[in-house]
């Protein structure tokens, strides 16, 4: 759980689309948006947390970020989702019973290379 995320990417207005669209089948939404060194908020209405990108000169360092869903189906949709906006895949939708039983998830790594991850956790035995 977090308050806010802000991170740097090298193509703002790359970076934003990618996001929007990426993070939209978990219910994510565009916020307030300044000039591009300030960057754009991104949350989920009824939710405190959200997630800001900025215009920054330097290369970024990568970040893992994972994301609530709310199902496996919406893991699946963020998937489809991030890959048509130029995700690139880092872990096709699944079961990962190395973390724990019903940890269901999909990573892909955006346009600067950050681990970007859906996940939803079963709470079925």
């Amino acid at each position: 759980m977090f308050d806010h995320v802000k991170f740097g990417v090298t193509n703002y207005e790359t970076s934003k689309a990618f996001y929007l669209s990426a993070l939209e089948p978990l219910g994510v939404c565009a916020g307030p948006e300044g000039p591009p060194h300030y960057g754009i908020e991104m949350y989920v209405p009824g939710q405190e947390a959200s997630l800001c990108l900025f215009q920054c000169d330097e290369k970024p360092s990568r970040l893992h970020l994972a994301f609530a869903a709310s199902t496996p189906q919406a893991v699946d949709a963020f998937y489809r989702a991030a890959i048509a906006a130029g995700g690139r895949d880092h872990g096709r939708p699944g079961y990962r019973d190395k973390y724990h039983a019903g940890y269901y998830a999909a990573y892909v790594l955006d346009p600067d290379g950050h681990n970007i991850e859906a996940v939803f956790h079963s709470r079925e035995p």
